[in-house]
């Protein structure tokens, strides 16, 4: 879009921007890191260089804010949801002197204020549509009770359909005990973690994607890779859900497991083309970037004002 762009990551990452990386690797990759002397050393390496920057964007949560008021720099942070209600006062302190982007509309804190919503973005190029609607049901994210495993399986028997499950294990003890006796290989069939080069097949030759949440998701990234594809979601309308998933349209949203079948037994009669352009049209990175550029030019615009 234009802009000169230095990114503070880890060493191993990639990028077209000017990279400064302070570990060279993921503290969850390297357990010889220690993630707080990681993270300090990390977050005072970009604000120690903040008078080269004309704003500085920040998404790595609330610790950067604290440093926030030692610079005139302008600090724009991306608040991806909320970890705990503990976190809210640090985000409360640096309200009038931040500038707090939300991921969604549903994931406002009514005690905050925002200067905008940016939905997240995909490079739509990576996944590829499949026109034709396949004959597997599928979970496609982590496996933890929060995102609903055990609701999709269940989903996947009543309406009489394979059910295949991508996606790395985050509670163990709920795939054991109640997602894995499942596992047959025939009727449920678990992948495992899926990259990059599995996605789109795995994605695009499901009849739907099953997001039947049980928590208040922030946004729905898995939703969107979906729609990219040209499937469709059947979804808990939970959250962000109402503000990705167009009822009737590119998915149905759903009140409990019963919908849910009934959902299955509609859904091919969605138009898949027209999942694959909403995805186009409103969850790409150019429309995420150019948001973001609006919001970067206010805030430039209102420090000079």
């Amino acid at each position: 879009m234009g802009l000169d762009v230095t990114l503070f990551a880890t060493g191993d990452s990639q990028t077209s921007g000017t990279l400064v990386a302070v570990c060279p690797s993921p503290y969850s990759e390297d357990s010889s890191v220690d993630p707080k002397v990681a993270e300090c050393l990390h977050i005072s390496e970009v604000f120690e260089r903040a008078a080269d920057f004309d704003l500085i964007h920040n998404n790595f949560d609330f610790l950067p804010l604290t440093y926030s008021r030692l610079t005139n720099t302008p600090v724009v942070t991306t608040i991806h949801g909320f970890s705990s209600p503990a976190i809210l006062p640090v985000y409360k302190k640096y309200d009038t002197s931040s500038h707090y982007v939300a991921i969604s509309d549903a994931d406002r804190s009514p005690a905050l204020d925002y200067i905008a919503t940016v939905y997240h973005g995909i490079d739509t190029a990576q996944f590829q549509f499949s026109e034709s609607a396949g004959e597997y049901l599928l979970f496609f994210g982590r496996i933890h009770p929060d995102k609903g495993v055990l609701e999709a399986v269940q989903v996947a028997r009543q309406a009489g359909m394979k059910l295949v499950i991508a996606g790395i294990i985050q509670d163990r003890d709920y795939f054991r005990e109640l997602i894995e006796p499942h596992i047959d290989g025939d009727r449920v069939e678990y992948l495992g973690s899926v990259g990059p080069a599995q996605r789109s097949r795995v994605l695009g030759g499901a009849l739907a994607l099953l997001h039947l949440i049980n928590f208040d998701e922030p946004f729905g990234l898995s939703l969107v890779e979906s729609l990219a594809c040209g499937t469709p979601v059947i979804a808990f309308g939970r959250g962000s859900i109402p503000e990705i998933i167009k009822h009737g349209e590119t998915g149905y949203i759903v009140a409990g497991v019963e919908q849910a079948v009934e959902a299955v037994a509609a859904v091919s009669s969605l138009d898949r083309t027209a999942c694959r352009q909403d995805a186009e049209q409103r969850f790409s990175r150019a429309r995420m970037a150019s948001d973001y550029v609006r919001v970067y030019n206010e805030i430039l615009q209102g420090n000079q004002a």
